[in-house]
């Protein structure tokens, strides 16, 4: 009982951290992100021909250093852009909605406005869209934080080593931890490159689309695809119907809203159920369970953005669980299948 008591209070401790500390942690958890993707830009720029084997490491670390200021950078930049331009715009466009709905209850005699506003009482679709757009503006926003927590992960990479030595002066057990640290850091870097593949894939198709069907904030909606494609299931739903709903505005017109709809919602399914698995392989082996309530438990303690980090933190928790005896069952109860050997054993070829 006294066991129990002790572990509420330090799963209370523990949450009330992360409230306490959001501005300090989620920076800094996108910033373990980058520097991940940062190790596999390092590997690609080790493999250019000729020259990337023998580049001092301190000048590739620079190389990739700069390439991810600029892309952030870049990306800061289009999203304030967009996310300007889509907020301003909105208003104008709920006029569109409005005929729309006036055009519905005068053909089916019908007051589907009133209707609809009772059944999603309490949801605001603007005040939403709002609030995503504000979440991204924000993890942008705080992209210098980010770059200089990720510079100095870079920095500590090659004396980290050294420290862990110090730390476990036995031979054994540095070999132990350190065996451990790599498989958790191989499984978690190989997790974030594909899946960042992945997602940079579907937003990329999804943007090419919209701009063929002319939606406005083609990039702020390919931007949303990307980030929401972290989010299993609830993702790719919110992926899109968003951007259907907004053109249904825009065009004021059902033909567009429904092309849409279906067009994006086949490049989900393609790219979700048959190319992420072949990529992927057993890398997500969450329980969907296990993957809705940390939606909702991250979203509650850091919003939009905790939604965002939900699956990338459950991964890790149950790549770390899975390598000690004492969190193996915890492990096995997160995982989709109990097969929590094969969990992260991501296809690298």
């Amino acid at each position: 009982m006294k066991n129990l008591a002790y572990s509420i209070l330090g799963i209370g401790g523990v949450i009330a951290l992360l409230i306490l500390a959001e501005s300090i942690l989620i920076p800094f958890v996108f910033g373990v992100i980058l520097w991940f993707l940062g190790k596999s830009l390092k590997s690609l720029v080790r493999k250019t021909p000729k020259v990337g084997s023998k580049l001092p490491s301190l000048l590739v670390n620079v190389i990739v250093f700069i390439l991810l200021v600029v892309v952030v950078g870049v990306l800061s930049s289009l999203i304030t852009a967009s996310v300007e331009e889509l907020l301003a715009s909105y208003e104008g466009y709920q006029e569109n909605l409005n005929k729309i709905l006036e055009s519905v209850n005068t053909a089916f005699d019908v007051d589907i406005y009133e209707t609809a506003k009772s059944s999603m009482e309490g949801f605001d679709y603007g005040e939403v869209l709002g609030d995503i757009a504000n979440s991204i503006s924000g993890i942008f926003g705080n992209a210098i934080i980010i770059l200089v927590y990720a510079a100095f992960m870079f920095s500590e990479e090659s004396s980290f080593k050294q420290k862990l030595e110090k730390m476990f002066k036995d031979a054994a057990e540095y070999t132990r931890v350190s065996t451990i640290l790599n498989r958790i850091g191989s499984s978690f870097g190989s997790y974030i490159r594909l899946k960042t593949y992945v997602s940079l894939l579907t937003g990329i198709v999804g943007y090419v689309f919209l701009l063929i069907m002319g939606v406005d904030s083609a990039f702020f909606w390919a931007l949303l695809m990307f980030l929401l494609n972290y989010i299993p299931t609830i993702g790719s739903l919110i992926a899109t119907i968003f951007p259907a709903v907004f053109s249904l505005m825009q065009f004021g017109e059902f033909t567009p809203f429904f092309i849409i709809l279906g067009g994006l919602g086949l490049i989900e399914w393609i790219i979700g159920n048959v190319i992420e698995p072949k990529v992927m392989g057993n890398s997500l082996n969450l329980s969907p369970l296990v993957t809705i309530v940390a939606l909702i438990v991250w979203g509650q303690i850091w919003g939009i953005t905790g939604m965002l980090l939900s699956t990338p933190i459950t991964v890790v928790m149950v790549i770390i669980f899975s390598q000690f005896e004492n969190t193996r069952r915890a492990a096995i109860m997160l995982s989709q299948n109990g097969d929590i050997d094969d969990i992260a054993q991501v296809n690298t070829q």
